[in-house]
């Protein structure tokens, strides 16, 4: 799979398509960009239908969902979206009378809810799910589909929680050197893990350190980012320096913060002589990596870069929404030690 921006990619990725396998068709898919994902897991009996939890993405729509961070409750979906995410749900598994687990992935645009993909059986989301609810979907599941009724096991009403609940993905980049880190539609996670608390910040800071990926509490930040992501990178970038971070960055990105007026240093690429930000991550001087892949001339000095940041362990961020998170969760970092609650302490509000 491959996300082609122009003609001239697309038709590159046809011709090794047709190559590779000519016997078989090509599929295209129109994209949407800026968009979010939302994976919602349900159990329907045939007439009822209870929604066990509505996952928001991290990262925009495109990435693969199983790479993607999510989080429950959504954290920035208004009311009135959500409520339209649990109408069409019912609504699906009424007319395709699922009796079972169902997932449903949709794209929110512009407040405007796009259909994906409806699944009338379990997802790899369903122990997330079960997890962060204290709710055994998987069982009450199965109970349905030998017979047993939802109000007969005493399943009723929305499954709300109190808490946040964060998914995050686990990568195994550090044992193939060499390897492009960046997010996109192929599936490159081997596991997931959980951060649970009462507030996104502190959850997503736990999620990321059972994933492997410290975030740092001080010390330097190198932002190089694509063009449309530039008037976004604005505020995250005036958070970090609320939080006494030094930005470094190249030379456009630099220019677009130092005209909002951030103390910003221009850094050399990787191509455009020495000393450049190779060097500074090789010397340890670079405590996290905000770069959002842009175009074909600049792959080659990007991938470099960001393979460099697996070699030397440096944590590295490839979406803007990303570092949005990121930055919430260092902002939790820097007030306190984090605190650990048993799981069974979060699920008092609700029982199935």
């Amino acid at each position: 799979m491959k996300i082609a921006y122009n003609q001239e990619s697309l038709e590159e990725f046809a011709t090794d398509a047709i190559q590779a396998s000519p016997q078989h068709p090509l599929l295209l898919d129109k994209f949407l960009e800026d968009a979010i994902e939302i994976d919602v897991d349900a159990v329907a009996d045939g007439n009822e239908c209870i929604i066990a939890g509505i996952m928001e993405h991290i990262e925009e729509a495109g990435i693969n969902s199983g790479d993607s961070a999510c989080v429950i409750p959504p954290y920035t979906l208004g009311d009135e979206i959500i409520k339209t995410i649990k109408e069409s749900t019912r609504s699906l598994a009424r007319e395709l009378q699922v009796v079972g687990l169902m997932n449903i992935q949709y794209a929110v645009k512009n407040d405007v809810l796009y259909v994906l993909e409806v699944n009338p059986r379990a997802s790899r989301t369903v122990p997330f799910v079960s997890k962060a609810t204290g709710v055994a979907w998987a069982k009450i599941a199965s109970m349905v589909m030998v017979g047993k009724k939802l109000s007969e096991l005493g399943v009723s009403g929305e499954c709300e929680i109190e808490h946040i609940a964060v998914k995050e993905s686990v990568f195994p980049f550090n044992r193939f050197p060499g390897i492009d880190p960046v997010l996109g539609p192929e599936m490159k996670s081997t596991g997931e893990v959980m951060g649970i608390d009462r507030d996104f910040g502190r959850a997503y800071a736990k999620s990321q350190i059972a994933a492997g990926q410290i975030l740092p509490v001080k010390g330097n930040v190198f932002i190089s980012v694509r063009n449309q992501d530039k008037r976004s990178l604005i505020y995250i970038a005036k958070k970090l320096v609320d939080l006494g971070f030094s930005l470094l960055a190249t030379s456009g990105t630099a220019k677009v913060l130092a005209n909002n007026g951030l103390a910003v240093k221009s850094v050399l690429k990787i191509t455009e002589g020495r000393p450049n930000i190779a060097d500074m991550i090789k010397n340890g001087t670079i405590a996290l990596i905000i770069n959002t892949p842009s175009g074909r001339e600049a792959y080659t000095d990007q991938l470099s870069l960001r393979s460099l940041a697996v070699m030397y362990t440096v944590p590295y961020i490839t979406t803007i929404s990303g570092a949005s998170a990121a930055v919430n969760g260092i902002e939790f970092l820097q007030k306190g030690e984090i605190e650990v609650n048993a799981l069974q302490d979060y699920h008092t509000q609700y029982r199935a």
